[in-house]
């Protein structure tokens, strides 16, 4: 017997029990999907985001976007909500998957809306810090201070990768505080501030950052602790990804991530992560769908643990902030737990201290202007805001850094060392592609890196060109050679090291040039 229409005889009249269930009335009671979607109308908007993913954003609660399927979306809050509202009657699934459909196409009647992860830029410009807690409470930075807000000013999303952060809270020097729990000196933990305080600018790349050294110098707990201020997760340290899938859900999953012990980096992962750091692009099937497609874009803060800096492409190599961390000790070496208790302890104060400088950054950030750009152009801009609001001098270091990063990138490819050999040898080397392998030197067992053919020659060479410049060494693909093949030429020059680059339009120092604040004036907290 169907129960929708189960009926009750009486003398006299029949009673549909579903009915009474409901609440009485003539007739029958809505299908079920219909009620939830009533439930559901009453309770949220929906919204669908820039990258065509449907949301429910509760009417009377936090400004975070809840999507409509999966463990944390609102079909299982419905259901749930139901059971209670129509005692003893239970959603159906068919009933469940009807009334998200109905919502999802609510959704897609609206104007898509930017649904931020973490980090977010509010209308004012200010930016938003989503604490991760369910009652929704952010952190608002501008350049006049910050604060605790109980109600984000922008849409956030959650994920299960994500876990809360502390309020922040002044007590003492923060940054001293943090700096007692890292294996820097004072230089290299000034980068690591002003990385920690870019992170949190969402519309920029940002470089990866690279905690280097030797067994025993604590590179894996120091990536762990930065990742854990800007962007905290139960799972702050991973292992690299298998694929390009695997990797799309980590980075859809969170802000910033950490990939621990990274000894060799293949192809597709070093161009991944260069993605990443400016922006990537991931075409996917649609959630539920056979054809159709969506595409998810992002920008990531990313940290990386390694022993040799070698392993980095020379892409890769352009795009990172490496870290030299030092051994320690044995007689000044602390367990994990009691560091991750101290950790927790200061994560309140150094995150108001963190907040401190960014707001300085903030503040004389638009006037900052530098004399040539780097390949990091936008971090070298807030390094030099850094330096004008904090004393220090952190782009200097950050170019002498990216120059050995470059020169041990290269060292680690046989194919580049052997094309800065022959440039030394030549002074400058003219030719194609094909007859640049032939001038090569293989070697008797050939690197995976090594081109097979002219085509792979060519495409390496212009992948390279950045890091030989690096060096002296200027690469120009631009002629053709002058018989009937018109064959592209590669012309390979070595600079002399009292010329600049010719490609570089401005070598001196990348020096700020920034409106000073006033005689007195500070930039204040706000909380």
């Amino acid at each position: 017997m169907n129960k929708e229409n189960e009926t009750v005889n009486t003398p006299g009249r029949s009673v549909n029990t579903r009915q009474s269930a409901a609440g009485g009335g003539e007739g029958k009671p809505p299908p079920a999907a219909a009620r939830i979607v009533a439930m559901a109308r009453e309770q949220y908007r929906f919204v669908m985001s820039t990258d065509s993913r449907p949301y429910a954003v509760a009417l009377d609660g936090p400004n975070i976007a809840l999507p409509l399927r999966g463990k944390a979306g609102v079909r299982q809050r419905l259901a749930r909500q139901f059971a209670d509202a129509y005692p003893g009657e239970v959603a159906s699934q068919s009933a469940l998957a009807d009334a998200m459909t109905v919502l999802e196409g609510i959704a897609e009647d609206t104007d898509p809306v930017v649904v931020n992860l973490r980090v977010g830029r509010a209308p004012d410009g200010a930016i938003v810090v989503d604490l991760g807690t369910a009652d929704g409470r952010a952190v608002v930075v501008s350049g006049v201070g910050w604060s605790v807000v109980d109600r984000a000013p922008v849409l956030f999303r959650r994920s299960g990768a994500m876990a809360p952060m502390p309020e922040p809270v002044l007590d003492g020097d923060g940054l001293a505080q943090l700096h007692g729990l890292l294996n820097m000196d004072e230089p290299t933990f000034h980068q690591l501030v002003a990385w920690l305080v870019a992170a949190w600018i969402p519309e920029m790349p940002h470089p990866a950052l690279v905690c280097k050294g030797e067994q025993g110098t604590g590179k894996s707990k120091a990536a762990e602790m930065a990742v854990n201020l800007v962007d905290p997760s139960p799972a702050a340290r991973r292992s690299q990804p298998r694929d390009e899938k695997a990797w799309s859900r980590q980075a859809f999953s969170s802000w910033a991530l950490c990939l621990d012990n990274v000894s060799t980096i293949p192809p597709w992962l070093s161009d991944t992560l260069c993605k990443a750091v400016t922006g990537d692009g991931v075409v996917d099937r649609a959630l539920y769908t056979d054809d159709d497609v969506v595409v998810l874009t992002f920008k990531r803060v990313l940290a990386m643990t390694t022993i040799d800096a070698g392993a980095l492409a020379g892409d890769l190599a352009e795009r990172v902030l490496m870290l030299d961390l030092q051994l320690i000790e044995s007689t000044r070496r602390r367990s994990e737990e009691e560091l991750n208790t101290e950790f927790e302890a200061v994560r309140p104060a150094v995150l108001a201290a963190l907040f401190d400088v960014l707001a300085c950054v903030l503040a004389v950030l638009p006037g900052v202007r530098l004399e040539s750009m780097p390949r990091m152009a936008d971090f070298a801009r807030v390094l030099a805001a850094v330096d004008q609001t904090q004393g220090w001098n952190t782009l200097r270091d950050y170019e002498a850094t990216s120059a050995n990063v470059a020169t041990d990138a290269l060292e680690g490819d046989p194919f580049a060392m052997a094309l800065a050999a022959l440039v030394d040898r030549a002074g400058t080397w003219q030719g194609t592609a094909a007859q640049l392998l032939e001038a090569l030197p293989a070697p008797l067992v050939r690197p995976p890196t090594w081109p097979k053919d002219a085509t792979r020659a060519g495409g390496r060479v212009k992948r390279l060109a950045p890091l030989l410049r690096s060096i002296g060494i200027t690469v120009d693909d631009t002629q053709r050679s002058r018989d009937r093949h018109r064959h592209k030429l590669l012309i390979l020059t070595h600079t002399p090291d009292d010329q600049p680059p010719a490609s570089a339009p401005d070598q001196r120092p990348l020096w700020p040039q920034v409106a000073p604040i006033g005689q007195g004036e500070t930039v204040p907290h706000q909380h």
